[in-house]
């Protein structure tokens, strides 16, 4: 493909065009402000290339979302969370003996060293969960100082295996310490979703089994949000890393960065708007028009997608979960009915689907958390767990990218131009 032609005032530059292997077309301007003086501007990076990347496939307008190539449909029925997190780090899907090593390496480092529980002791009762979970994955490099090299290639894999292990853990303690129960060990001969809800809900007076309808809603929970290319938890995770910053703190800040209410706080959101319904009688037609109205400010939470401008292939899979919870007939809690009658609503109600306001992913993650009993402040805690593999990988590729360099993005500066200083006395 020829180069792409630019014209900056009496100068000439060719913008090398970059194609991708699901060809997507970008224009290479690296070289723009050396050669012309100007830059760039694209607020939010809504339609900037900030790398080139070999982990996830996105196409927002056709539905697509694929890991290493491989449709997260796929993944989803044939996978489990574990695996996908060894695709996603790996690049390749794992054989037998690779997955049963993998899984017995997590095993190894699910604990935390107890000196770390005393952490807790510090932090607020109602202090919020992904506080915590940012600030103890930082101090994970505290302890673990033996494997801090960012060049040293076991030192990551040790850094890798010791956050996928450790972050249900952190999670599950984290829930703990608000409700004034025990911390609860893991239990290294359970599955990974089945370690979590154990630690999550069982207690030392009575025993607990997990229900495997449950472990198996957070498996796919999980995997639908494992990876989702470069959005804004993830660039910052790849920004921190670029300054050489170890891998503990780069995850901590891409977990400050998705406890936003914009990025990861959705969910959140949907269920506190299903909340507001159901306190305000249930009237879903009252709420419907109240959405339409431009005049008004409410806004339905879980419809639409910034990206997805068809459907959102994740909101598909989990949607028949969703409804196999709901139609167990053992949830009793009025803003499913409420989540039902929404959803009706934005598949058939002409204003819903000219817009294509369909029901996301995280109208239905919001809806399954509820209905496995986690509290609504967890819900952005088990989106950071189930992109831990994606952050991690993202970052592994970005060191090992040949043209890595520090993110120093550029500006155009709008303040006054040089001033004259005058003395206090004169002011």
């Amino acid at each position: 493909m020829a180069d792409a032609k630019l014209t900056v005032g009496d100068k000439n530059v060719s913008l090398p065009m970059i194609v991708g292997s699901e060809d997507e077309v970008g224009l290479d301007v690296s070289k723009l402000r050396a050669e012309t003086g100007a830059i760039t501007v694209d607020e939010g990076f809504v339609n900037t290339g900030s790398t080139l990347s070999a982990i996830t496939f996105l196409d927002g307008e056709k539905g697509i979302l694929r890991y290493r190539g491989y449709p997260i449909e796929t993944l989803a029925e044939h996978c489990d969370f574990v695996e996908v997190c060894y695709l996603l780090l790996h690049g390749e899907l794992p054989t037998a003996d690779q997955i049963a090593a993998f899984r017995t390496d997590l095993r190894q480092h699910t604990m935390l060293h107890e000196d770390m529980r005393k952490f807790y002791d510090g932090f607020q009762h109602d202090a919020h969960p992904m506080a915590i979970l940012s600030s103890v994955i930082h101090a994970l490099s505290t302890f673990y100082a033996d494997s801090l090299d960012v060049t040293d290639e076991k030192d990551v894999q040790r850094c890798t295996m010791r956050l996928l292990a450790k972050a249900p853990t952190i999670a599950a303690y984290a829930h703990k310490k608000s409700i004034g129960h025990p911390f609860v060990y893991p239990k290294n001969d359970q599955g990974y979703c089945e370690n979590f809800l154990h630690m999550m809900f069982s207690v030392p007076a009575e025993d607990y089994v997990v229900n495997p309808i449950h472990a198996q809603a957070l498996n796919l929970l999980l995997i639908v949000h494992a990876d989702h290319e470069q959005n804004c938890s993830t660039s910052t995770v790849r920004m921190v890393g670029s300054s050489d910053a170890n891998l503990f703190a780069s995850i901590a800040a891409g977990v400050a960065a998705l406890s936003g209410p914009l990025h990861g706080g959705a969910n959140e959101a949907c269920v506190s708007m299903l909340e507001r319904i159901r306190e305000d009688g249930g009237d879903v037609d009252k709420y419907v028009r109240m959405a339409k109205d431009k005049s008004n400010g409410f806004r339905l939470m879980g419809f639409g997608h910034r990206v997805y401008k068809s459907f959102d292939p994740r909101a598909t899979i989990i949607k028949k979960t969703c409804h196999d919870l709901l139609d167990s007939g053992h949830i009793d809690d009025p803003i499913f009915e409420i989540a039902l009658k929404l959803e009706e609503v934005a598949l058939t109600d002409e204003y819903f689907v000219e817009r294509q306001l369909y029901p996301n992913v995280d109208f239905y993650s919001g809806v399954i958390y509820r209905a496995l009993g986690i509290p609504v402040d967890m819900f952005t805690v088990l989106f950071a767990m189930g992109r831990m593999p994606g952050w991690i990988a993202h970052w592994q590729e970005m060191r090992q990218s040949p043209g890595k360099r520090i993110y120093r993005p550029r500006q155009i500066y709008t303040g006054p131009t040089e001033r004259e200083f005058v003395p206090m006395e004169k002011r």
